[in-house]
C-alpha cells in the first residue's frame, strides 16, 4: 500500500508540474510527429575513427555555454559488453566536438562493474553531475575472465557517479547498484537492466530504463521493455513502480519532455508514443510510425531540463551508426517534412 501511495502522489506531482499552456491532446501530437523527420550529418571529434568504436551515446547536457556527451568507448574489441564511459564537448551546438578523455572505468576487480561501463546518461542536481551507467562483471566460472553474455546467470545493473564537473572524472556514489534485476523470473526485468534516462519533477527523480526476462531466454531481447522508477534523491534509493512495464518493444530507452508529458520513441516498433503523465502511453497512443531508415540508433538528446531549465520539444542530438561492426556517433536534427 505504501508503494501504491508513493507512485500515486509522484504522478500527482508531475501532473501539478506539467505547463498545461503547452499540453495538447494526443490527436495534436499525432500531427505533429506525423509532420517530422530525421536529418543526419557527419560530426567533427567523435565521428568514425578506424579501429576505434563509440557507441550508445548519453543524452546531451548543457552546462554554461557548452554542451557535453557521454558514450561508451573501446579499442580494437567486439563492442559488446566491452567499454569505458567518455566524454566529449562543444561550443557549436553539436557539430564540432572535443573529446576530454575516459571519465568512468571499469570497477575493482570481482566487483559487479568489473568487466564493463556503457550506456551512460545525465542529470544535473544542485551543481552536481550524476552520470548513471550499465555495468557487468566476467561471467563466473569463465576462464578468460570475460563477459559471455549468456541468457543464464549473466545479469546487468545500473550505477550512478558523481562530480562537480560535467568534463568529470566522476566518482562512484556507492559500491553497489541503483538498480538491480527482480528476483521474480517471470518479471519484465529479471534479466537485464539497462538504458538510463532521467527526469526530474518537483522534487522527484525518476529513472526510465529497459529490461529483459529472465524467462524469455535467448529470445529476451526481442522482448524488451521500458520501465521506471522513484527516488527522492539522484542517489537513490530508487523503488520501481508497481505497474511496470509501461511500453513495450521498447528496446533503447529514448524519452524527452513534449508539450506538458513525456514523448518517446519506441526503437523496436519504430513509433513516437507520448504519455500526457510521464506512464500511460497506452490508454491513448499516438502510435507514428518512422520509417527504419530514417530513425536514430541508441540516440540521446539535447534536453535543458536535465539542469533545471525549460524543455517542450525534441530538437537535436547525437546518435550511432553501426556499419559492417563499426561504430561511430552523428548528429542528428528533428526537421519539418520536405
Amino acid at each position: 500500500m505504501r508503494g501504491s501511495l508513493y507512485v500515486i502522489l509522484v504522478g500527482y506531482l508531475f501532473l501539478l508540474s506539467c505547463n498545461t499552456t503547452n499540453q495538447k491532446s494526443p490527436k495534436e501530437i499525432k500531427s505533429y510527429f506525423e509532420s517530422k523527420e530525421f536529418s543526419f550529418t557527419e560530426i567533427e571529434g567523435i565521428g568514425f575513427e578506424k579501429g576505434c568504436t563509440r557507441r550508445d551515446n548519453s543524452d546531451i547536457i548543457k552546462a554554461g555555454e557548452k554542451y557535453f556527451v557521454y558514450y561508451t568507448k573501446v579499442f580494437g574489441r567486439s563492442p559488446g559488453y566491452w567499454g569505458t564511459i567518455w566524454a566529449a564537448v562543444s561550443n557549436d551546438q553539436g557539430h564540432t566536438w572535443r573529446e576530454l578523455g575516459e571519465v568512468l572505468g571499469v570497477g575493482e576487480q570481482g566487483e559487479w562493474d568489473s568487466q564493463a561501463v556503457f550506456t551512460p546518461n545525465i542529470i544535473e542536481e544542485k551543481g552536481i553531475y550524476y552520470l548513471y551507467y550499465t555495468a557487468v562483471r566476467p561471467t563466473p566460472g569463465n576462464l578468460n575472465g570475460e563477459f559471455e553474455n549468456n541468457s543464464t546467470i549473466d545479469f546487468t545493473a545500473i550505477g550512478v557517479a558523481s562530480s562537480n564537473n560535467p568534463a568529470g572524472p566522476f566518482t562512484r556514489c556507492s559500491e553497489n547498484p541503483v538498480i538491480s534485476v527482480s528476483s521474480d523470473n517471470s518479471d519484465f526485468d529479471s534479466y537485464r537492466v539497462d538504458d538510463a534516462v532521467l527526469l526530474k519533477k518537483i522534487e522527484n527523480f525518476w529513472l526510465y530504463y529497459k529490461g529483459r526476462k529472465y524467462a524469455d531466454g535467448k529470445s529476451g531481447p526481442l522482448h524488451t521493455k521500458m520501465g521506471v522508477a522513484f527516488a527522492d534523491k539522484p542517489v537513490g534509493p530508487f523503488t520501481k513502480y508497481e505497474k511496470n512495464p509501461i511500453l513495450d518493444k521498447s528496446h533503447e530507452v529514448f524519452l524527452w519532455q513534449q508539450n506538458g508529458g513525456i514523448a518517446c520513441l519506441a526503437s523496436f516498433s519504430n513509433t513516437f508514443e507520448f504519455a500526457a503523465d510521464g506512464l500511460d502511453f497506452t490508454t491513448q497512443p499516438v502510435n507514428v510510425k518512422m520509417p527504419r531508415n530514417n530513425r536514430p540508433n541508441a540516440p540521446g538528446a539535447f534536453r535543458p531540463d536535465l539542469t533545471g531549465k525549460k524543455s517542450n520539444e525534441l530538437t537535436w542530438g547525437i546518435s550511432m551508426v553501426l556499419n559492417k561492426n563499426e561504430c561511430y556517433l552523428v548528429r542528428w536534427e528533428l526537421i519539418d517534412k520536405k
